[in-house]
């Protein structure tokens, strides 16, 4: 967790399991809801939410972990893993065989994929404050 940031609720602790993978997406929304309202970005989020679980799902190995916390102006959600699932362990980073990481560098303000031997950590952040900003111009 970044500095000056406040976790939202409780870490998610799950199974690599698509069915948990569906879970921890919803339950990733319902936390970024308490500092987004309802509209595009909260989409977003969970858009990416679930982007970067389906990469831990396929690609990782152990047990999946996902934060989600604020500044109260920037919301970063963060999902780690164990590491390369032993198919990936040829010391390659992790290849995004689908849209996953194009979709979350299109949508996130920022985003980092740090992957060792034995964790791989992907975080994104936006802006909380464009969304409100975006509806108002509506």
């Amino acid at each position: 967790m970044t500095a000056g940031m406040e976790r939202l609720g409780d870490p998610l602790v799950f199974p690599a399991d698509p069915g948990e993978g569906r879970r921890a997406r919803r339950a990733i929304r319902e936390l970024a809801a308490k500092a987004i309202p309802e509209g595009t970005l909260l989409d977003d989020v969970e858009l990416m939410g679930a982007e970067a679980i389906a990469n831990a799902i396929l690609h990782g190995s152990g047990l999946i972990r996902a934060a989600v916390s604020t500044d109260g102006r920037r919301l970063r959600v963060e999902v780690g893993d164990d590491g390369p699932a032993p198919g990936d362990l040829q010391g390659r980073r992790r290849v995004d065989h689908g849209r996953g990481l194009t979709v979350i560098d299109a949508l996130a303000d920022e985003w980092e994929l740090d992957q060792t031997p034995r964790r791989t950590l992907l975080w994104f952040e936006v802006d909380t404050t464009a969304d409100v900003t975006a509806d108002a111009a509506r």
